[in-house]
C-alpha cells in the first residue's frame, strides 16, 4: 500500500465572479499529476484532483483534513498539496495578527462576498491551513506548491503582457481593501517556521509582493511557474536538487520576460536534495 497522498487543485471558473475567470489552472492540475506519477512514485489512487466546480472550499478542506488524519494515523509519510487559483487578502479574522498584518487567503470556485468582505465559508484563510498543517507528525514530509499570488501586500511588477493575467483578486469592497492596504500578510509559512517544524516545504510561484502569471505558453494556458517547473523536472528527470530546479525555473521566467520570482522555503538539507529522495522513504528522519 502506498505511503503517500496528494491533493491537486485548479480553479479557472468562479461561479459567483465570472469576470475573474482564469485559463491555465486546470492544466496545472494535469501537469502536477503527471509529475507525481512519473517521478515521485504516486499512483492514480494516491492523487485527488479537484478542478473548477469540484474545487469548493468544503471539498478542498475535507480532503486536506483526510490527508492530515491519515498522516497522524501513520498511513502516509509524504503529502503533496498543489493549488492553482486566485489569491486574495482578508482583514485579520482570528485575532492572531498584529495591527500591521492581514490574512492571506486562497480562492475556491465558490468564492463569494458577504457584506463588505469575502464570505469566510467560501474563502480559504491561511489560519485554516496553519491549524491543519501544524498537526502533521515530524516523521511526515509535506510539500506544497502554490501557483497563485499568496500575498497582495504592496503588489508590484504586475504582469499585464498580452496573453497573461495576474492570479490575484483584491478584497471585494473599498472598506475591506482599506483594512488590508499597506499591511503585511504574515502567512501560514511564517507561523509554521515559528513552530520549528522541519519537514514542510513550500514552492511559491512568486515573491510575496508579486503576482503569478496565468499565461499562454506553448500553445495553451498554464501557470507560468507550473509550466516551467514541469519543463525542468522532465528535462532533468528529477536528478537535480530543489535549489538547482528553482534556479532553472527562475532563469526560464526571466528569459520569458516574466516579472515573478519563484520562492522555495524549506530547510537547507531539503533544498540540496532531489525532490524524490525523501518522498520515496517510508519515514523522514529529523534534520
Amino acid at each position: 500500500m502506498s505511503n503517500r497522498r496528494a491533493l491537486c487543485v485548479g480553479v479557472n471558473v468562479y461561479k459567483n465572479l465570472p469576470s475573474a475567470t482564469l485559463h491555465g489552472c486546470v492544466n496545472d492540475v494535469t501537469s502536477m499529476k503527471g509529475l507525481l506519477k512519473d517521478f515521485l512514485g504516486f499512483q492514480d489512487a494516491d492523487i485527488v484532483a479537484l478542478a473548477d466546480a469540484q474545487a469548493t472550499k468544503a471539498a478542498i478542506m475535507q480532503n486536506l483534513k483526510d490527508m492530515v488524519a491519515g498522516a497522524k494515523a501513520g498511513k502516509y509519510a509524504y503529502l503533496v498539496f498543489s493549488m492553482s487559483s486566485h489569491g486574495t487578502q482578508v482583514p485579520d479574522v482570528s485575532g492572531d495578527e498584529t495591527s500591521d498584518h492581514a490574512d492571506e487567503a486562497f480562492c475556491p470556485t465558490d468564492l463569494a462576498q458577504k457584506g463588505n468582505v469575502w464570505d469566510p465559508d467560501h474563502v480559504i484563510v491561511d489560519d485554516e491551513l496553519h491549524d491543519l498543517f501544524v498537526q502533521i507528525p515530524s516523521s511526515v514530509l509535506l510539500e506544497v506548491y502554490l501557483d497563485t499570488c499568496h500575498s497582495g501586500t504592496g503588489l508590484r511588477d504586475i504582469d499585464l503582457a498580452p496573453g497573461r493575467k495576474p492570479r490575484y483578486l483584491p478584497p471585494p469592497s473599498m472598506e475591506a481593501f482599506l483594512k488590508v492596504r499597506g499591511k503585511q500578510s504574515r502567512g501560514v509559512w511564517d507561523r509554521l517556521r515559528e513552530k520549528g517544524l522541519p519537514h514542510q516545504i513550500l514552492w511559491a510561484a512568486c515573491r510575496d509582493n508579486q503576482t503569478s502569471a496565468d499565461a499562454y505558453i506553448g500553445g495553451a494556458y498554464h501557470g507560468a511557474f507550473t509550466y516551467y517547473f514541469e519543463k525542468e523536472m522532465r528535462a532533468c528527470q528529477n536528478k537535480l536538487s530543489r535549489n538547482a530546479v528553482l534556479a532553472k525555473v527562475r532563469a526560464d521566467l526571466m528569459n520569458g520576460h516574466y516579472s515573478q520570482v519563484p520562492q522555495l522555503e524549506c530547510p537547507a538539507t531539503d533544498k540540496g536534495a532531489m525532490i524524490s529522495e525523501r518522498g520515496k522513504k517510508p519515514e523522514v528522519a529529523a534534520v
